[in-house]
């Protein structure tokens, strides 16, 4: 059984020099754009958490409202989370939320930026927080909560242009435009 899905050579990686040591991406000659970088998540519960967090039952508050304020402000700490990640002025962040089942919560996260690097790692970072909030406000209730599906849906902007996942259950369906 092959362990990674991908195998890449360390000379194809961004974030390594032609000997293999780390390094940040120097982004000085790009030129800034727009840029938009959207991110789900799930997370999946029993029905009964399912209907406290739609009726706004819990002690501790109003679940989504505070896992979207803490998605959107870990949004912002993405470069002090994941080593190499380039700090970046954020010019907004939504995150939005859907009840596809009686059992799933999805949250979607949505950030925009204007510079010389995208927001994926923003995106990506603000929906997990998101999920792992949900979880910390209902786990007295619900232990066997999981969060499942995050992915990078959208990006828009940069060199390498935009990018859609064509079918967000399909783990290989995407497209660059």
């Amino acid at each position: 059984m092959e362990r990674h899905r991908y195998r890449i050579a360390m000379n194809q990686l961004s974030h390594f020099d032609d000997s293999g040591a780390s390094r940040m991406v120097d982004v000085s000659e790009k030129t800034p754009t727009h840029r938009i970088a959207v991110a789900s998540v799930e997370v999946v519960m029993q029905p009964e958490t399912m209907t406290r967090i739609r009726d706004k039952s819990f002690a501790k508050g109003d679940v989504l409202e505070v896992a979207r304020l803490a998605g959107i402000m870990a949004s912002k700490k993405t470069p002090d989370l994941i080593p190499l990640c380039h700090p970046i002025a954020i010019s907004g962040v939504t995150i939005d939320f859907d009840f596809p089942s009686d059992v799933r919560l999805s949250a979607t996260a949505t950030v925009k930026t204007t510079g010389q690097t995208g927001v994926e790692m923003e995106a990506l970072t603000a929906a997990s927080v998101t999920a792992l909030t949900v979880y910390d406000m209902c786990k007295s209730i619900d232990k066997g909560i999981s969060i499942e599906r995050l992915q990078l849906l959208e990006k828009q902007g940069g060199k390498s242009g935009h990018f859609k996942r064509l079918d967000a259950s399909d783990d290989e369906g995407n497209s660059k435009d």
